[in-house]
């Protein structure tokens, strides 16, 4: 079974984000990570990895798209288990939505006959929950969101939803795409072997046209969406300080969280 895990390099939500002149995210100038909620997908795609009845017919490829600082999301994915890794950077990808980054994923997941396509269920910077969706029309595969819970035997999948008032099980057969949650399981702490055994897994750096994707279907220039404009966060301001004079602090306070209509 080959199982390939789309993996996004996000700028880290407790540094300093900022957006370029272009009004694209920085994604070069600011520390960045695997996006928390992809690592619930590598965690997935090894549970299955681990749980199959030989672990060595079971290869878990990480994808990702993005600028050169991007290969440390693959790297961590190494580091947790995947077995190798794919990495498309190209100055042309620039400002792509998300309709221009499943054509470069499906462009990479064609290459390689792939048994599950697994993606979290959204990108910690973007939000949006698309691509999952875009990838399974772009492969002309089913697909299985939004699941908390996923088991595998032979060739079928079954997934375990969770909504507001019912839980679903829905399943599929192989080739499929599944978007998984963070609900579905607390992704691993890369160890030190692990660490070190990364650093040996092949990791394959690819362009646009290695992949036989024309430059001028990706980037800002061709994207669906636009900000339009920016306003950066204005700087804290110290607190108010409400004194408990002669008994009278209670009532101050609730004053105080009225008038800010938090009560």
């Amino acid at each position: 079974m080959k199982i390939a895990v789309c993996v996004k390099y996000v700028p880290d939500a407790t540094g300093d984000r900022h957006f370029e002149d272009d009004k694209t995210v920085d994604r070069v100038g600011v520390d960045g990570l695997l996006s928390e909620l992809d690592e619930y997908a590598v965690e997935q795609a090894l549970q299955i990895k681990e749980k199959a009845e030989s672990a060595d017919d079971v290869e878990v490829t990480a994808i990702c798209v993005g600028p050169e600082a991007a290969v440390d999301a693959v790297r961590k994915a190494l580091q947790m288990g995947a077995d190798q890794g794919v990495h498309v950077v190209d100055d042309a990808i620039a400002g792509s939505d998300a309709i221009a980054t499943s054509l470069v994923l499906a462009k990479v997941i064609e290459k390689d006959a792939y048994d599950l396509v697994m993606c979290g269920m959204a990108s910690t910077d973007g939000s949006m929950s698309v691509v999952p969706a875009m990838l399974a029309e772009r492969l002309s595969l089913p697909q299985l969101t939004l699941a908390s819970k996923v088991e595998t035997q032979g060739d079928q999948v079954r997934i375990q939803r969770d909504g507001d008032v019912a839980t679903e099980v829905v399943g599929g057969t192989m080739p499929l795409v599944i978007s998984v949650t963070d609900q579905s399981g607390e992704a691993r702490y890369p160890s030190f072997k692990g660490i070190m055994a990364a650093k040996k897994k092949p990791l394959e750096t690819l362009s646009l046209s290695d992949l036989g994707v024309d430059a001028g279907d990706v980037g800002l220039s061709v994207a669906w969406t636009e900000v339009e404009e920016t306003t950066a966060r204005p700087p804290r301001e110290a607190g108010e300080i409400v004194k408990d004079e002669e008994g009278s602090g209670a009532k101050a306070l609730a004053d105080f969280l009225a008038a800010k209509k938090f009560i």
